[in-house]
């Protein structure tokens, strides 16, 4: 059974892993289900409680199985699946407990749990009832990802822009060696797609990839994340913890958001990768890991290490080979890849017709600045395919520029009001400067805004010189936020 289990975490990496949320009050079976998911291929999340499960699941988290404790304090297991029920209709759950009674047992299956574990359960045991259950997961996920399959593959959906090209190629050059890779670019842009595939194209594509946002957990959590704990390091350590170093030995490791990483782990942090070793909290044994490092973050680290917030030698060490993600509203050519990919994606999972997006959508799109990036039109596409209409997001976008419009249009009305409050004060060749200054700005921001701050394309479209464009945004002290 476990060469089955094993087999299905083998498919499931090649889109993703299988991932598993375990929803048990008991740190030892949470901390004693991650390790052991974990090592079999699986991704595991853990909560404590059925509160923190529909919150995790409210966030728009997506597990393809739930592992869930049915005697549990405030929110037993059996109102938190039915709740669960009530967020997502499909999503597997497992139940787990102690007292196997039968008027729970059937009310679990009522409610449409697809199984029933008795506490203690056999390894043997788990994996096959999770093998059962991701077996008509995977022929779901296959049929999702038969509807995806598009004009436009993911590859070249994502590859589709030059300056997007340029990257991939820089990460085929290094694909074979070992050298760190830190990636940098807004929130939204795809940092974690790009990590995957600088895992994905080198030569340790076959082992994990493991990845850790930084700025998800607070330091002592986060430390424990990475290198893992000896049994009783600390209360509540009731069995040794392997940490995300260890998983992710002769592979990968995605420290998302690096930036957000304290003083005192950039220091760990730095001892592992110039020795390639650590010691687990609450150990005295050192650990020898073989893994390659990829960092993720949207903040300026130079300036970081300028101001004493982030390790200057640190920051060497991850800059090896940096690769920079433009925003989506400098590589618009990507935006009908995505449109068509994301409408596939969602009308296959929730069972929605197909429909082409309208010309009007497309022409919003195209001078829409996506201050989200990619994620925030994943978002959009998402909604249009829920709703089935584009109405709302056609609204929004309108809504944000009129906003914009009525700022700029604002900034004149005042200046005018200024001007009659100081009537004969100010001599009318300077009226008709302060007025003019504060139109022409007005018209560059909006034009800015229409272009998504492509300022080449602001420069044809008010017919200056690219380098007289960035003298007059300096002169009317313009900023993209501003804009």
């Amino acid at each position: 059974m476990e060469k089955a289990a094993k087999s299905q975490a083998a498919d499931a990496s090649a889109r993703g892993r299988f991932r598993v949320l375990v929803v048990d009050d008991a740190e030892g079976i949470r901390s004693y289900l991650a390790s052991f998911l974990e090592l079999r291929g699986f991704e595991v999340d853990t909560v404590e409680d059925g509160r923190r499960a529909l919150a995790f699941l409210e966030g728009g988290a997506a597990p393809d199985v739930i592992l869930l404790d049915v005697m549990m304090p405030v929110l037993d297991g059996i109102e938190t699946l039915r709740r669960i029920r009530k967020l997502d209709e499909n999503v597997p759950v497992v139940m787990l407990s102690v007292v196997g009674k039968a008027s729970t047992i059937v009310e679990a299956m009522q409610l449409g749990a697809l199984d029933y574990l008795n506490k203690p359960f056999a390894e043997d045991e788990l994996l096959a009832t999770l093998s059962r259950v991701l077996e008509k997961r995977s022929l779901e996920l296959a049929r999702e990802q038969l509807a995806q399959a598009a004009e436009y593959s993911s590859e070249q959906m994502v590859w589709a822009s030059d300056a997007m090209r340029s990257l991939r190629q820089t990460l085929e050059q290094v694909a074979d060696t070992d050298v760190t890779v830190l990636i940098r670019g807004e929130s939204g842009v795809g940092k974690e797609l790009v990590a995957r595939t600088a895992h994905d194209i080198s030569n340790r594509a076959k082992k994990p990839f493991v990845k850790v946002n930084c700025a998800a957990l607070p330091e002592p959590l986060l430390e424990s994340e990475l290198f893992g704990y000896e049994k009783g390091a600390f209360t509540g350590a009731t069995s040794r913890k392997t940490g995300k170093f260890e998983l992710a030995h002769k592979g990968t490791i995605f420290l998302d958001e690096i930036g957000e990483m304290s003083p005192a782990l950039q220091a760990k942090l730095l001892q592992v990768l110039q020795d390639h070793q650590f010691t687990r909290l609450g150990g005295n044994e050192d650990v020898n890991v073989d893994v390659r490092v990829v960092c993720a973050t949207h903040r300026p680290l130079e300036e970081m290490v300028r101001q004493g917030k982030f390790r200057e030698d640190l920051f060497f060490r991850l800059d090896v080979v940096s690769v920079a993600i433009p925003p989506l509203r400098e590589r618009r050519e990507e935006v009908p890849f995505l449109v068509e990919t994301f409408l596939r994606r969602f009308s296959a999972r929730y069972r929605k017709p197909l429909r082409q997006p309208s010309q009007a959508l497309m022409r919003m799109f195209d001078g829409y600045a996506f201050p989200g990036n990619v994620r925030e039109l994943e978002n959009m596409i998402k909604r249009i395919v829920v709703l089935d209409s584009e109405a709302p997001i056609l609204a929004e976008i309108q809504r944000t520029r009129r906003k914009s419009a009525r700022g700029g249009g604002e900034e004149l009305l005042s200046l005018i009001g200024e001007i009659e409050g100081r009537a004969g004060e100010i001599p009318l060749r300077e009226v008709g400067r302060l007025v003019a200054l504060a139109a022409e700005k007005n018209t560059i921001a909006q034009v800015l805004e229409h272009t998504g701050w492509n300022r080449k394309a602001a420069s044809r479209l008010l017919g200056v010189s690219y380098k007289t464009l960035l003298q007059k945004i300096r002169d009317c002290g313009l900023e993209p936020d501003a804009a």
